[in-house]
């Protein structure tokens, strides 16, 4: 049954690959974990960097204001006191080492490398001097150039003595670059850990905050193989969010569910009522059928032929016309009630005006008086009330009430027919002190084609009832017992458009 009523639903696989959503978030925070970790390494080797260059290049230019601010020539380098004084300061490292940290050169005007208190120049001070184009450009430049000293990055400046010579001083920053190179290693190394760290603590918490969302696929793969009671159980660990989604596919599936029982039930009720109808339909036709063939047969006379009984009396040929024409009217009202069913079904426009419900009831008992001379009628309806309603409709509801008192009871049995008005609602009651009905029998009262104990009519008055009166957003209640009679009450919206009791 369930197949039919979803036919597109099959089970959802899970999936546990790239393109889940628990992937999907882990790879988000790894890559923002990644780009946080490469911002934060690129501000500190950048900050690192300006800051080493920053106490470089200072300790560069005192030197340089230094040394031109003395105003020496190469003669008085020459001296031993103050080449002593230079070296101390400017030569810390006096060695001829193949990259020392700090150089230190005297050249000419053309940029050779001159012999300074009798040092002929190393290697290192040629390769400076080699590499520096233009010492006089150098030396009036206030700032500090980098170059490259035998593979090795150096940040150089000059300064012009008082004969016309230069001093050119280069400081390694092969230390700056060491240090970047290690601090990168090291970023490198535990940010590789942290974004590890991060990926497999965000694929358990994903986990587990996405396990309300498997519960939801696995409740709906098996509502899709037919399990329609299933619902998502709840979880502590969840999210607002999760919670109110969880919540809500809940009532989803109870409505699916009530409205998969309600068709279940509303097409067996349909298998039933075409049962019965058909059943009711049957017997009427049986027997005209059946007459029509014994007339066929030559086995009947017609309505006006044979012989009248003896003591006169209408011709026996006249008995099964009769009959026939009975079971005709009988389907046709059978008929005529099935179709008033299916327009209710259908829920008609009912012509809504002021109806005094008071002046109905009194009619009703009339008509009971008139047919049952012997019957005790009560009614409790003096004055007017008006209710808005369909007129035709309520005559239908009071006649099909007054007419099961009158089949279904004794003809001596009282009968009680009131209105009153409570509130917003008029109830409308007709009791009787008939039989009553048992339990079983009250509860598949209002069923269609239904007739406690067998008895006679279509079985479908109370049915038209209580279709007329749920058209009126109305409702039908019994009451009764076996030997207590039965007392129906109509319950209907009190709206009208001058309501109260003349």
């Amino acid at each position: 049954m369930l197949s039919r009523l979803l036919p597109k639903l099959a089970p959802i696989p899970r999936r546990r690959g790239i393109r889940s959503l628990r992937a999907k978030l882990t790879l988000a925070n790894v890559a923002l974990l990644a780009l946080g970790i490469v911002a934060a390494t690129a501000v500190s080797v950048m900050g690192m960097r300006h800051y080493v260059l920053g106490q470089i290049d200072t300790e560069l230019a005192k030197t340089r204001d230094s040394l031109a601010a003395s105003h020496l020539t190469l003669r008085q380098l020459d001296s031993l006191g103050t080449l002593a004084v230079v070296r101390d300061r400017l030569l810390p490292h006096g060695d001829d080492s193949p990259n020392p940290d700090t150089v230190f050169t005297v050249v000419d005007r053309h940029g050779t490398p001159l012999t300074v208190a009798g040092l002929r120049p190393t290697t290192a001070q040629r390769a400076l001097a080699a590499a520096v184009h233009g010492p006089a450009a150098l030396a009036g430049d206030r700032g500090t150039r980098e170059l490259e000293l035998r593979g090795d990055p150096y940040r150089v400046t000059g300064a012009r003595l008082a004969d016309g010579t230069y001093v050119l001083i280069a400081r390694s920053t092969g230390v700056l670059h060491t240090g970047v190179t290690k601090a990168l290693r090291l970023d490198f190394t535990v940010g590789t850990l942290l974004l590890a760290l991060l990926a497999t603590l965000t694929m358990v918490d994903v986990g587990r905050r996405l396990r309300p969302l498997e519960d939801m696929v696995e409740t709906s793969s098996a509502i899709a193989e037919g399990d329609l009671t299933r619902r998502v159980p709840s979880s502590r660990e969840t999210s607002l969010e999760v919670e109110q989604l969880r919540t809500a596919l809940n009532s989803m599936l109870h409505q699916v569910e009530s409205a998969y029982r309600t068709r279940e039930r509303s097409a067996a009720q349909l298998r039933h009522f075409v049962a019965d109808a058909s059943h009711e339909l049957r017997t009427p036709l049986s027997a005209i059928r059946g007459y029509l063939q014994l007339y066929e047969k030559g086995m009947l006379p017609g309505p006006d032929l044979g012989a009248a009984p003896e003591g006169g009396g209408e011709p026996e040929g006249k008995r099964p016309w009769e009959r026939m024409t009975a079971e005709v009217d009988r389907m046709g009202r059978l008929v005529d009630e099935l179709l008033v069913l299916a327009r209710l079904d259908q829920r008609p426009e009912l012509r809504f005006r002021n109806v005094d419900l008071s002046r109905l009831v009194r009619d009703a008992a009339t008509d009971l008086r008139a047919q049952q001379p012997g019957r005790p009628v009560t009614v409790c309806a003096d004055g007017a009330l008006l209710v808005r309603a369909d007129e035709s409709g309520l005559r239908q509801v009071l006649g099909n009430l007054v007419a099961n008192v009158r089949v279904h009871t004794p003809a001596e049995a009282p009968v009680r027919l009131g209105v009153e008005r409570e509130g917003g609602v008029v109830r409308l009651s007709v009791a009787d002190e008939g039989p009553g009905l048992a339990e079983e029998d009250a509860a598949r009262v209002f069923d269609r084609f239904f007739r406690a104990g067998g008895g006679e009519g279509s079985g479908l008055g109370m049915a038209i009832v209580q279709g007329v009166v749920e058209a009126h957003h109305g409702e039908v209640t019994l009451c009764t017992a076996p030997g207590k009679g039965l007392t129906v009450t109509v319950a209907l919206p009190s709206r009208t458009g001058g309501e109260g009791r003349a």
